[in-house]
């Protein structure tokens, strides 16, 4: 009977990358990469914790990178995509790519090399759409606070813009979707999670957290949007397709109750 192995690590990109290391070094042509806490073993499958190693996820990057500049920044935002088995398609997509005659990281005729690219895609997509849609409110505390939830977790991605463009400002950015967020303290970003009794939509109803304030200039700007609106000229599908209806809740010019 035969044994396959499913090798389990804790969910970080260095840990998918010691695990990718762990499987060329045992040679194994197929690895069931799973995540911790995530895990659905087969009947007779050998379970090994993988436990991260910088070093050996250094390696692997290094490696990926001489290969081919691009792939390792493809790997990575399908990896932030979060698709079911996305780590056995990775592990295949770098098996190929280290292949002694090199492998076309662009060969879109294999199913796996075009899976990763489209994943890539989505996930470029998605971090762009939310540094154009994120809108802050000022709380109490002075600091801006801004909820998001994105189809992938791009918040590693968005992280270098907003600390650009707001340097001089206190601020969250919120993932509830993933219940996780980044605070920048003017000097530093850490990783934070909140216990949030209610998602702070850009809703007419007031909420004790902001300011007053802040509530009398998001009217102003709901309404000058209205204002330079043409009714006449409005094409609902090609707005629809640039702002697509799952973020209105949170922006401030698609205020509603």
């Amino acid at each position: 009977m035969n044994t396959e192995k499913t090798l389990v690590y804790d969910g970080s990109f260095n840990g998918l990358l010691t695990a990718v290391f762990y499987a060329f070094e045992q040679k194994l042509n197929h690895a069931d990469i799973q995540r911790q806490g995530q895990l659905q073993s087969g009947l007779f499958n050998e379970i090994e914790t993988i436990f991260t190693c910088n070093k050996k996820a250094e390696r692997v990057r290094n490696g990926i990178k001489k290969k081919n500049k691009n792939a390792l920044k493809n790997i990575y935002y399908a990896y932030l995509s979060e698709q079911k088995n996305i780590e056995a398609f990775i592990y295949i997509f770098v098996q190929k790519l280290m292949k002694p005659k090199q492998h076309k990281s662009t060969d879109y005729s294999d199913d796996c090399i075009l899976k990763i690219n489209q994943l890539a895609h989505k996930v470029g997509r998605e971090k762009h759409r939310m540094e154009a849609f994120v809108r802050f409110q000022l709380t109490k505390d002075n600091v801006y606070f801004a909820n998001i939830e994105p189809d992938y977790d791009v918040l590693p991605l968005i992280s270098k813009h907003f600390k650009h463009r707001y340097a001089d400002q206190q601020w969250i950015i919120y993932d509830v979707k993933r219940n996780y967020g980044l605070f920048y303290n003017l000097e530093n970003l850490e990783i934070i999670t909140l216990d949030l009794k209610s998602i702070y939509a850009n809703s007419l109803s007031k909420s004790s957290v902001f300011k007053e304030a802040e509530f009398e200039y998001q009217n102003l700007w709901n309404n000058y949007f209205k204002s330079t609106s043409i009714q006449s000229r409005i094409n609902l599908k090609l707005h629809i397709q640039h702002v697509p209806k799952r973020y209105w809740k949170y922006l401030s010019e698609k205020k509603e109750l």
